[in-house]
């Protein structure tokens, strides 16, 4: 796991602390991995799951320090996502 994923599945696991989200989710990392939220569990995987969201290093570090609406960053196709829309926008509702 690179340090990139390591960071990124801290952040989001402090994220999570106080959330719970139904559904599956893969956050893929340009060049780096993948990390997936199910449930509870956050975790450095590139399992199947309902929706996939893949951006470079920097869109994500970008979102997940609060910097960069998900929103924005798919309607200015610095996100991509694959899957089911309707978990998407639970996913950012979480946070």
């Amino acid at each position: 796991m690179t340090e990139v994923i390591e960071d990124a599945v801290t952040a989001l696991k402090e994220k999570m602390l106080n959330s719970s989200f139904d559904g599956s989710a893969k956050f893929e990392i340009e060049g780096e991995g993948s990390i997936v939220i199910s449930g509870n569990s956050v975790y450095a995987s590139d399992e199947d799951t309902d929706v996939t969201f893949v951006a470079s290093v920097a869109i994500f570090q970008e979102i997940f320090n609060g910097e960069l609406d998900p929103t924005a960053a798919f309607m200015t196709g610095k996100l991509k996502i694959d899957g089911d829309m309707g978990i998407a926008m639970r996913l950012a509702n979480v946070f």
